[in-house]
């Protein structure tokens, strides 16, 4: 029996979604061909931005390592390389190394240059998606091979690890999936007047004041100057 390898997985995996992809783009997309061909467009232009960006959508990274793990295992493949890759995916979830937001260091005193604070309303500058932050980095704590990742132009890196970076909740796909971020403070810009519907939000907020999401005690003790009545 040839041997099955993760490169002809992957490309098997492709095609048997290729006929749904084809499917929902002719119901959702009108009845043209013409629109269907711009329908298809931007189906490809969405994947090629979410992925190189620096996104994570948890729901979905969590899914695809188990279920992954449980196939690649009964076909008896070798799944250390793919375990890594996954690995980033998990971590910007939550990691113990710090990494990514998860430090539960507290943030004091408060540089004066990370201008955002934990519960404001951000909008991502590139994708324009709307989401919450819940930690922040005052310079880049990031594994090293996401690093490479992300800014393989050793000039954009080491620019990048001196600027604050924050961990953003985004909505995902779905009613029940949050899309993890970790972004520069360059690529972010605070949004009033917006309270956005995501998952999971009421773990690190008590609720919404009408600006912005008040902080649960426990995050509170993390970030203590990011209280604007307190500031």
């Amino acid at each position: 029996m040839p041997e099955l390898t993760l490169s002809a997985a992957v490309q098997l995996v492709l095609l048997l979604s290729a006929f749904p992809a084809q499917y929902l783009i002719h119901k959702w997309s009108g009845n043209t061909a013409e629109q269907r061909l711009h329908a298809s467009a931007q189906l490809v232009e969405a994947w090629k931005e979410w992925s190189s960006s620096y996104f994570s959508v948890s729901a979905w990274s969590e899914w695809t390592q188990q279920q992954l793990s449980k196939v690649l295992w009964v076909l008896g493949m070798n799944t250390d390389k793919d375990d890594t890759l996954l690995t980033m995916e998990i971590m910007m979830i939550d990691n113990d190394q710090g990494f990514f937001g998860a430090s539960k260091a507290v943030r004091s005193p408060r540089p004066p240059y990370v201008f955002l604070r934990v519960g404001e309303v951000v909008m991502d500058r590139k994708g324009h998606r709307i989401g919450v932050v819940v930690s922040w980095d005052s310079e880049m704590r990031a594994p090293a091979e996401w690093v490479y990742k992300m800014y393989s132009n050793r000039k954009q890196g080491v620019a990048a690890e001196r600027t604050p970076h924050y961990k953003v909740l985004f909505s995902g796909f779905g009613p029940n999936h949050v899309i993890v971020g970790y972004l520069p403070q360059t690529h972010l810009k605070r949004v009033t007047g917006k309270k956005p519907n995501i998952p999971s939000l009421d773990h690190y907020f008590s609720h919404f004041d009408g600006e912005r999401f008040v902080p649960q005690t426990w995050l509170k003790e993390i970030f203590p100057e990011d209280d604007i009545d307190n500031a």
